[in-house]
């Protein structure tokens, strides 16, 4: 007995479905086809964005350019006067600001390198397999969910030239126990750099990690074979494939060391002298304690502009290389 089969014939070009006839799934239809379906989605971020970001950037510009002082009613237009002040040495806001800028650069100079490099490392150590590797992840970590004025008031104690518990334990172990961690240099400077690691270590490494897992583990395999050993593992193999990590890494510690204020307030108060006051405290002092909020604002996109300039030398300096 033959079996006959049918192929299903197509409509011609043109032709009009029959009514009740279903739509293909590639049809399109409300909100589906719409072209404001991305910015539906990305509306509740627009909205916390041009709220706190948008709106407040350009209302600082606006006050920069006044002579805006929150207890006196009227605020004169002074134009580009107050940065031009920041750049007369014969203004009274010229050496301060550029000594809290001189105090920032070393900062960042001083912390910057470690918090980039030891991460790594730890980083590299804790992608082992080895028993309590967990423990350990979060044991780095923990530390970075302490907030600013914990971590601060909790060193200034610990770092207490009189009677704090580092000296008592340097000490106990028979090491010089007088440092004045505190309250002269160059000791002001390490202890804020080694709160500063301590704190945001974890972080570091953490973006480390989600970086090393994408490294395909084959390289290394190969790189065992051929004989290569861990110096030429970590330059030709996991420094290329952390490039984009790596960027993202220094940027982002740049950034975050050049506006350091909690560890300096809390822990050397600014001190020795005005020593450790940086630029953020500078503008915070000027703005909030003496109202003078125009000098403040020209003061803070002063110090933007040059934070924009050195994060685009180190994207530059860190791009991959093409050959």
């Amino acid at each position: 007995m033959a079996v006959t089969t049918t192929q299903p014939t197509r409509p011609p070009s043109g032709a009009t479905p029959a009514p009740g006839a279903r739509r293909s799934r590639g049809a399109t239809s409300g909100i589906h086809g719409s072209r404001w379906t991305p910015y539906l989605f990305l509306s509740p971020f627009l909205l916390l964005f041009i709220t706190f970001v948008a709106v407040p950037g350009l209302l600082g510009i606006w006050i920069s350019l006044h002579d805006w002082d929150f207890l006196l009613p009227k605020k004169p237009f002074v134009g580009g006067q107050n940065y031009a002040d920041l750049f007369d040495s014969g203004s009274p806001q010229f050496e301060p600001f550029w000594n809290g800028m001189k105090a920032t650069g070393i900062f960042v100079v001083i912390s910057v390198p470690f918090l980039v490099v030891l991460p790594l490392l730890l980083a590299i150590l804790l992608n082992r397999r080895f028993p309590g590797r967990t423990f350990f992840r979060a044991v780095f970590f923990a530390p970075f969910v302490l907030g600013v004025a914990v971590v601060g008031l909790m060193w200034r104690y610990l770092l207490d030239p009189s009677f704090g518990m580092v000296n008592g334990v340097l000490s106990a172990l028979g090491l010089p126990g007088d440092t004045a961690w505190t309250t002269e240099q160059p000791w002001a400077w390490i202890s804020l750099a080694a709160v500063t690691v301590w704190w945001t270590i974890g972080f570091n490494a953490v973006i480390y990690l989600a970086g090393l897992a994408d490294i395909p583990a084959e390289h290394y395999e190969a790189a065992e074979i051929d004989g290569a050993t861990a110096w030429q593992k970590l330059r030709y193999i996991t420094i290329p494939g952390l490039r984009p990590v790596l960027v993202f890494v220094v940027v982002t510690t740049v950034l975050a060391s050049a506006n350091m204020f909690g560890q300096s307030y809390l822990i050397t108060k600014g001190g020795p002298g005005d020593s450790t006051r940086t630029a953020i405290m500078e503008i915070t002092d000027l703005g909030l304690s003496q109202y003078r909020m125009g000098q403040a604002s020209a003061m803070s996109y002063v110090l933007a502009v040059f934070l924009a300039l050195v994060s685009l030398v180190n994207v530059w300096a860190l791009r991959e290389k093409k050959s």
